[in-house]
């Protein structure tokens, strides 16, 4: 099976990070993970990038607050797609970090998920991945239809509220 690998720019967006590996977890997706920065690590930065592929590597979630040049650089290194999650910092509340990632230029293509969205990157990663496996797309359709449910059952139980009121 393709495995998914994390990259942070600091052990302080595990928590966030943290997020995506569940998900990537729930789905029996293997993943590796690593704190490397694009500005105090730059050559580790393109190692990785250019090395993910032959480590079995389909798809690159980067995490990164502030300046969050991470996802640039690991892109401008691979033809792998790279999931780029902005990790919300005591500045601009991850606008910052928003910004560095979606300002990419033509060629250097990297999707970005919301602020502090890792379930999203994880899940987009699994989505990724499901275009090759039929296992994958099922165990897909399944989680769709279960978030369909509880969000019934949620409608259900409003309208007995309402109804009593």
């Amino acid at each position: 099976m393709a495995k998914v690998a994390i990259v942070m720019g600091s052990n302080s967006d595990l928590p966030v990070v943290k997020g995506a590996i569940e998900k990537l977890k729930e789905f029996g997706v293997e993943y590796e993970a690593r704190v490397i920065s694009a500005h105090r690590t730059p050559q580790a930065a393109e190692e990785f990038a250019k090395t993910a592929k032959d480590r079995g590597v389909s798809v690159i979630i980067a995490a990164a607050g502030k300046a969050a040049h991470l996802g640039g650089v690991i892109a401008a290194y691979t033809t792998l797609p790279v999931i780029a999650l902005p990790i919300k910092s005591s500045l601009m509340d991850g606008l910052d970090s928003l910004l560095s990632m979606v300002q990419m230029p033509s060629g250097i293509p990297v999707a970005t998920v919301a602020v502090n969205g890792a379930d999203n990157a994880g899940i987009l990663a699994v989505q990724m991945l499901a275009l090759s496996d039929e296992n994958l797309a099922e165990r897909l359709v399944r989680f769709k239809a279960d978030m369909a449910k509880a969000v019934e059952a949620k409608d259900k139980a409003l309208q007995e509220e309402l109804h009593n009121l």
